[in-house]
């Protein structure tokens, strides 16, 4: 969740008035990291995943469902038994923005070895077990992405109603504060997002018309005149952080072996965002109805929105300094890499004092354009005790803009003097409800981005194709249904012209005729003809390198879950939710999701991922368990 400093919390006056110092401060502190370590080399692979998820509890007599506001505890519990315990113990955990959701980590980064990949599911499977012994009875962890009622009445436990008054954090309709994280970090995030905005964010998502939801579907809200305003016919109207950053993910971060790889990792998987975001799509219930979506990320990129009116278009420019297209939590807005420059089509804000600075200091156009980009935004945290820092060891200014921009990709420099390297972020993933769903998305994440490096692969494409992808990626199965822009020769840009460093010939062709519109099936299977597919690929790859037989078992697996989620033989986790509450003896074919039938979904979506039950439309026929060497993988017969 980002950086995670202690202290007193200023209010958004009062930060305000310190985010010009934060910003330059955070260059000189960027500066500093930059010029120590620009020159890098050889840095190994090492990699790591962040699973979120949530504490619920179920009432059995009264068949209901409730998220359960106890995860400070829960995580403190972890961490004195594990962390500060034993420095090498297999898990870590964080907060998370919920006080219902907590986030897990394994202990120590993965390394370079295939074997690896054959320790992922073991340790989430650990994390789970883990988390799980701390709860009471009738409670359980869940890795569900978005949970269907909340912001429903009586969605947490111990109940909450909501207050919305100005001096709470989020003045939600919905969401009651208790329900935020007690870390001040996150109810100040709320409220100056809110303040700093001018008015509570808004979230309109577009409702799911089955045969009985009212035509059109609107929402009163006579008591705030506010949401009264900002909902939308035909839309479930939200209206706080929580309903955002309350959702949990899945997020692969690696370490490359230099700054230019980071870079060139970066933006090639970029491009690769949308299309995974659709493959993993989780979450299409929002406040208690169906909706039209099954991903969460135009959700989260509402509920952080802190743009003014003026910086939205809605007003002349006065007060602020830029117009600003998309929330801070959003897609990437330019490439990284020398590839990437000529496909850089988005129109791009920065702040041109910062970048002329940067220019002066060494740093390259394209490097210098995405830090001033970032540094357009002001910090919404300040802790009075981390105002004035020693910008040569620290990177708390640094870190309260670079980690407030939530984008799908995630460029981190080094901490200050640290033995880490250059890392990228890999952030779509919707997160699944088994652990070994979710280990194969992480390992399928993890060899495409040893394929990249090792076949110097090619999938840039204009961003703003990308951010087409991204608004196509989020539609209800879009997995089957949606058509993304995707570059057709990833090896080579045209007959037999030499390919240089970035995998693309010195004389390519225009970008129009690098790119068409290709199926997720097409791209993931590939296409005779069309397409030689993703899956197809890390298969040629894997034949090529030395992977013991229980390690190939694993990832062979894995990768048999992504290919037939792709072609439509396994439902996402999106499809099967919309067709457990289509078929569910309750259900009104109204659009509406009632405590009941929640309860029916989050029982069973408990009972499939500690594997009480079997759900083969959703993970294929039941696998035969095999040990070896300790640990569960998935035999490929």
């Amino acid at each position: 969740m980002g950086l995670l400093s202690q202290g007193s919390p200023l209010s958004w006056e009062e930060t305000k008035r310190h985010a010009d110092h934060v910003r330059r401060h955070g260059i000189l502190q960027f500066l500093h990291i930059y010029h120590a370590v620009k020159d890098r080399h050889k840095d190994v692979l090492k990699w790591g995943d962040e699973v979120e998820y949530m504490l619920v509890s179920f009432d059995h007599e009264n068949k209901k469902v409730q998220l359960v506001l106890s995860g400070e505890e829960v995580l403190e519990t972890l961490q004195e038994k594990g962390e500060r315990t034993n420095p090498n113990h297999p898990t870590l955990w964080r907060p998370e923005y919920g006080s219902y959701m907590i986030e897990g980590t394994p202990g120590q980064p993965y390394g370079g070895t295939m074997s690896e990949f054959n320790t992922v599911e073991d340790n989430m499977r650990k994390r789970r077990k883990e988390a799980t012994s701390l709860l009471k009875e009738n409670q359980a962890l869940c890795t569900i992405t978005s949970f269907p009622r909340l912001g429903c009445p009586g969605f947490t436990l111990p109940e909450f109603k909501p207050n919305p008054v100005e001096g709470g954090a989020s003045k939600s309709l919905f969401f009651p504060d208790e329900a935020i994280n007690r870390h001040p970090r996150f109810s100040t995030l709320t409220r100056n997002i809110r303040h700093r905005r001018g008015e509570k964010v808004v979230i309109n998502v577009p409702i799911f018309k089955d045969k009985n939801t009212p035509s059109p579907f609107i929402e009163t809200f006579p008591e705030d005149d506010e949401a009264g305003k900002a909902s939308k016919p035909d839309h479930i109207y939200m209206d706080a952080m929580g309903f955002g950053m309350g959702n949990c993910c899945l997020q692969v971060t690696f370490q490359a072996c230099s700054i230019s790889e980071a870079r060139y990792l970066y933006d090639q998987l970029a491009t690769i965002c949308p299309i995974v975001m659709a493959l993993s799509a989780a979450s299409p219930f929002y406040r208690g109805y169906v909706s039209d979506i099954d991903c969460r990320w135009g959700v989260i990129s509402a509920s952080v929105d802190d743009r003014t009116r003026e910086e939205r278009g809605l007003e002349p420019l006065k007060n602020n300094n830029y117009r600003i297209s998309k929330s801070r939590y959003d897609s990437i807005d330019s490439y990284l890499s020398e590839c990437g420059e000529k496909y850089n089509d988005i129109d791009l804000t920065i702040d041109k004092e910062i970048y002329e600075q940067l220019l002066k200091e060494g740093i390259d156009h394209l490097l210098a354009q995405h830090v001033a980009h970032l540094f357009i935004r002001d910090p919404l945290t300040l802790f009075e005790e981390k105002i004035h820092l020693d910008d040569a060891n620290e990177s708390d200014h640094f870190e309260n803009i670079q980690s407030t921009n939530w984008q799908t990709m995630r460029f981190k420099p080094p901490p200050p003097n640290s033995d880490i390297g250059w890392r990228v972020e890999f952030r779509p993933m919707e997160v699944q409800l088994t652990d070994f769903e979710n280990s194969a998305y992480v390992v399928f994440v993890v060899l495409l981005t040893r394929v990249i490096l090792s076949y110097k692969l090619d999938f840039l494409i204009p961003l703003s194709k990308v951010d087409e992808n991204m608004k196509v990626a989020q539609k209800r199965d879009a997995v089957l249904q949606g058509m993304f822009y995707f570059r057709k020769d990833i090896c080579k840009a045209g007959g037999n012209a030499v390919v240089d460093g970035c995998g693309r010939t010195q004389h390519g062709a225009e970008p129009a005729a690098e790119y068409t519109l290709m199926s997720i099936d097409t791209i993931i299977n590939g296409k005779e003809g069309v397409f030689p597919g993703l899956i197809p690929i890390l298969n040629s790859y894997l034949e090529n390198m030395e992977v013991d037989v229980d390690t190939r078992c694993s990832i062979l697996n894995y990768l048999k879950l992504i290919k037939k989620r792709a072609s439509g033989e396994l439902m996402t986790v999106a499809r099967w939710m919309r067709e457990f509450i289509a078929n569910h003896p309750d259900y009104k074919q109204d659009s509406v999701i009632t405590d009941q039938m929640n309860y029916s979904l989050i029982s069973k979506c408990n009972e499939i991922a500690n594997e009480l039950c079997e759900c083969p439309e959703l993970l294929g026929p039941a696998f035969r368990k095999v040990k070896y060497s300790g640990s569960k993988t998935d035999s490929p017969n």
